[in-house]
């Protein structure tokens, strides 16, 4: 996991590797959640000659690098000894980059990757209760896409038999086009109840048996809640005013969520902090992963984004958090 680029902005990972070209065509990163405006660079080296890194430009597309193939590209030959992957650019939100895959494009491994695809448990999140994709997050072949095509292809077929032998297939024309798309749903909703079995089997493991506190702690968001129970014991009983500052849009939420009943001043949009003329003395600033927050201890001053400095009192301090009471 890249959590930030370094002072150049630009991320490189390497993997030692030894195979030859001409067996493997095909390079694909396996990479999660990469920002449209990353420049992604592909950098490798062969036996043929050693001292020459060669590079290929990455495609970014919903969040993940696409395939490339490098049959054409005149530097893919000999023995390749190393690849790298080179990301440049900012990013708020990591970015999860297990490993790289050499792909022979054979029949099978193709038929092999679109069955995995297509059966890829794909775990509830904030997007599940209006759709699911049906298996892997990219997919070159989608499974409903594939059914509904064959679905009408055979539709057609059978329209033709029944035009060609009416005695027979005609009667039952609409019965047994019908048929067809019926298979063909039962087919994708037969995938949906694999995938919601093994998700309850998940969310058993995660949740069962625990406390209310324990199944906050076990979800996704644990260390937030974490923080925010102990920013909870700084507070004094509600109403108070609390400003919740996080870079990502999805703690600010559930930073908030967490801190309620509390009057709680939070942008669910962007990541921006209230000008220090929106708070008073008494209110609270709860800081969690922002970056550009600075605060002098022997003044006891706290700063953000070029603003003029407010006189704070530091009540909480954690691993990229902290607790603030303007004074």
């Amino acid at each position: 996991m890249i959590s930030a680029p370094d002072a150049t902005r630009a991320v490189v990972i390497s993997l030692n590797t030894s195979f030859r070209a001409r067996d493997y065509p095909v390079i694909e990163w396996d990479a999660a959640g990469v920002p449209d405006n990353v420049e992604a660079t592909m950098l490798w080296y062969s036996d043929i000659d050693a001292s020459r890194v060669f590079r290929h430009s990455l495609i970014v597309e919903g969040g993940r690098l696409a395939p490339v193939t490098l049959v054409q590209d005149r530097g893919w030959i000999g023995r390749i000894g190393g690849l790298a992957l080179v990301l440049q650019g900012g990013f708020a939100e990591p970015i999860v980059v297990p490993g790289a895959a050499a792909k022979p494009m054979s029949a099978t491994q193709v038929l092999g990757d679109r069955v995995r695809e297509w059966l890829a448990f794909e775990p509830w999140n904030g997007a599940s209760i209006n759709g699911l994709i049906g298996g892997a997050d990219v997919q070159d072949l989608p499974l409903p896409a594939l059914l509904g095509a064959v679905a009408g292809i055979a539709a057609l077929a059978y329209a033709g038999l029944a035009r060609w032998k009416p005695l027979v297939f005609g009667p039952v024309l609409g019965a047994g086009v019908a048929a067809m798309f019926v298979i063909a749903w039962i087919a994708v909703d037969a995938r949906w109840q694999w995938n919601l079995l093994r998700q309850a089997s998940v969310t058993h493991a995660q949740y069962a048996g625990k406390s209310w506190q324990e199944r906050h702690l076990a979800a996704e968001d644990g260390p937030l809640f974490a923080f925010i129970e102990k920013v909870r014991a700084k507070l004094p009983d509600p109403p108070a005013r609390v400003f919740m500052v996080a870079a990502a849009q999805s703690l600010r939420n559930r930073g908030a969520y967490h801190l309620y009943p509390y009057n709680v001043y939070f942008d669910p949009w962007s990541d921006t902090v209230p000008p220090p003329s929106a708070v008073r003395p008494g209110d609270f600033i709860v800081v969690y992963q922002r970056k550009g927050i600075q605060f002098d201890a022997a003044q006891h001053r706290l700063r953000w984004d070029d603003q003029a400095p407010i006189g704070v009192e530091l009540l909480l301090v954690d691993a990229g958090a902290a607790l603030f009471r303007v004074r």
